[in-house]
């Protein structure tokens, strides 16, 4: 495939490179950005919904502290329990900001807490917000607190010892209260209350779940008082649950009591009816009830209870939760799993960017690669190997430059071969004569006479003229064909030849002519190597009289030639720009085919190769010719007319 030497921008490898270096750029940044802005994007929400879930899980424990202790002197464990499982700081102060719980440790300056805090710890006042996360809310003040242990008072409960537990959603109150239900204060039972009640509840759990069949078990309320809980609360129940069971003990009842005064003086100040609080804080009154009645019973209630639980319950404070480092948690840092997960979405992405760029690269050094196989397969001697021509840009071109220079190579081989043949054939023809000639003498049977020396010394000189070509044409291949170019006269030159060449034409029955094209007076001059151009015209006479039948005429014409019109130009100097000298032979023997007459400056090569050696010269005078020609910077050149003769022009720069 024919490669055009100037390659088109568009299909230049340049061009193709950096097109596929920004698509796969391109390709790599958006995939990447995408995946990572999809997987950051979940990741965030992830960790903002962990932290929305250990912001609440710290809220909520530190709140059930607040609602089990009257301060905030014991908490320093809890906090510092609650930043190693979060992996945040957190900080307890006062509602001045002042700070009495740090999980970093004492010394921490205000100044250092942000702005707001994360919430307002306050069991009487709860965050409704974090408190109805879908997670564990309430706290119990007491180690083991089920119906088969009895749990100590909350003043004396240890402070590490809360531990969560699930908020039975059956056991809101009867009006929209914001009081923490473990802050139960005076409510809670005394040991051997809890013990009474626990033993009559688990009881009553064993006779549902025997003669009911239920699946009854026994909780515990944060007042320590033990509720059965089975599948179905029906009237079927009455016959394993004593009523008896729901009477408050001496202890709740001097609560209720003390709340029904404070609820009640409330109720005084509007002049609305008395109430009696029960144990699920609904209540019973005898006037008649209204909806504003209910509204104000409600907020009585509601006022009364934070009043005697006050004293129960540790003062407001504020929450601050951080980062480690100090600063605010509004900024949510990823956690090491999805920095992990970004980090392999960013690698895959990487991976297989790499990937296609392998693939396209390999697209692209395949050509280089055969390239470099065919060199090393012609190196290893397969000279006909050729690389396959794809494409049309710069690796094509070297490809297409490649196999021509193959070519070349194996012709040059061929040739070489093809001339060590002749080098020995005609090497080994003289010697051979030579060697019979002297053993048939040796043997007696041949006469050393005139003769017989006449004929060993021509074979010799045949021999010595194959050799002095030979080392001519080798200095030449070399660059080491020395010339001393001199200012020539043309005609003299063509004389030397033709007397010298004289006596071999008239044996041969053939007419040697000059003819030199120059202006009466003008000589026609020409800077070369006197020697060699003897050489070479008498080379070209040589070969014309051994190819011209007897009668038949050998023409040495000589003549000047301007450079931008083909007329006789004569006395020509070596400056004379533009100006050469062109040399003819010109015979009128048998003529070269038209298919062998490139071929004709070829070493060794003959058109009849079945003609005898009186007939043939070395078969290297004709390449001689052409590179004592190429020596001297000019031209030699063939045409014939088969059956009418040859004309071998020899042209050199003026």
């Amino acid at each position: 495939m024919a490669v055009p030497r100037d390659v088109p921008l568009r299909n230049s490898l340049l061009t193709r490179l950096l097109l596929l270096s920004a698509l796969v750029s391109a390709v790599s940044i958006a995939a990447t950005a995408w995946l990572t802005v999809r997987t950051t994007a979940v990741a965030i929400r992830q960790e903002q919904g962990q932290a929305l879930t250990d912001d609440a899980r710290v809220y909520q424990l530190l709140l059930g502290y607040a609602a089990t202790h009257h301060d905030w002197s014991g908490a320093a464990s809890t906090v510092r329990k609650l930043a190693a499982d979060t992996g945040q700081r957190i900080t307890v102060t006062d509602t001045q900001r002042r700070p009495l719980v740090d999980s970093a440790g004492s010394g921490v300056r205000t100044a250092a807490l942000p702005a707001k805090a994360s919430a307002d710890i306050d069991p009487l006042s709860v965050d409704t917000a974090l408190a109805t996360q879908p997670q564990t809310t309430a706290e119990r003040t007491a180690r083991g607190c089920d119906s088969a242990v009895r749990c100590p008072g909350a003043e004396q409960a240890p402070a590490d010892s809360l531990r969560a537990v699930t908020v039975d959603p059956t056991a809101a109150f009867p009006y929209a209260s914001t009081i923490d239900p473990r802050a139960v204060g005076p409510f809670r039972l005394t040991d051997d209350e809890r013990g009474r009640l626990t033993t009559v509840a688990e009881i009553s759990a064993d006779c549902l779940r025997t003669s009911l069949h239920e699946n009854a078990r026994v909780d515990t309320a944060p007042s320590g008082r033990p509720v059965i809980k089975s599948d179905s609360e029906t009237d079927r129940n009455r016959g394993c649950v004593s009523d008896a069971f729901d009477d408050p003990m001496p202890t709740e009842a001097r609560a209720l009591q003390s709340l029904d005064a404070l609820v009640n003086a409330c109720l005084d100040r509007h002049r609305a009816p008395h109430i009696a609080v029960g144990l699920g804080f609904g209540w019973t009154q005898q006037a008649r009830r209204t909806a504003a009645d209910d509204s104000l019973t409600k907020s009585c209630l509601d006022s009364s209870r934070r009043e005697q639980l006050a004293s129960y319950v540790a003062p407001p404070a504020l929450l601050f939760v951080r980062s480690p480092r100090g600063a605010a948690t509004t900024f949510l840092d990823l956690s090491t799993g999805n920095r992990t997960r970004i980090m392999e979405v960013t690698g895959s992405v990487l991976l297989i960017t790499l990937a296609v760029t392998v693939l396209a690269g390999t697209q692209v050094v395949r050509p280089l690669r055969a390239l470099a196989s065919t060199a090393r397969r012609i190196t290893d001697g397969d000279l006909t190997a050729r690389v396959k021509v794809t494409g049309r840009d710069e690796i094509a071109r070297v490809a297409d430059s490649f196999n021509t220079m193959s070519e070349r190579r194996e012709r040059s081989e061929e040739l070489r071969k093809a001339m060590v043949n002749d080098v020995a054939h005609e090497l080994r023809t003289p010697l051979s004569n030579i060697r019979g000639w002297l053993e048939a003498a040796e043997d007696g049977l041949a006469v050393p006479d005139q003769a017989l020396l006449s004929s060993l010394l021509d074979e010799a000189v045949l021999l010595q003229h194959v050799i002095d070509d030979l080392r001519d044409l080798s200095a030449a291949d070399a660059g080491e064909l020395r010339l001393h170019p001199e200012l020539i006269d043309v005609a003299d030159l063509l004389s030397q030849v033709a007397t010298a060449h004289h006596g071999r034409a008239d044996g041969a029955g053939v007419r040697l002519l000059t003819e030199v094209g120059t202006a009466e007076g003008s000589p026609l001059l020409a800077t070369a190597d006197p020697l060699r151009l003897r050489q070479a015209v008498g080379n070209l006479v040589s070969n014309a009289v051994r190819h011209t039948p007897r009668g038949g005429t050998v023409t040495l014409r000589a003549r000047g030639e301007a450079g931008d019109a083909d007329r006789p130009r004569v006395a020509r100097t070596p400056d004379s720009g533009g100006s050469r000298t062109v040399i003819e032979v010109i015979d009128t023997g048998s003529g070269i085919a038209a298919e062998d007459l490139p071929r004709v400056f070829d070493r060794f090569w003959r058109a009849e190769k079945s003609r005898s050696r009186q007939h043939g010269g070395s078969g290297l005078g004709l390449s001689i010719v052409r590179k004592l020609a190429e020596a001297h910077g000019g031209e030699v050149t063939a045409s014939s007319d088969p059956g009418s003769g040859s004309i071998f022009t020899i042209s050199l720069p003026g």
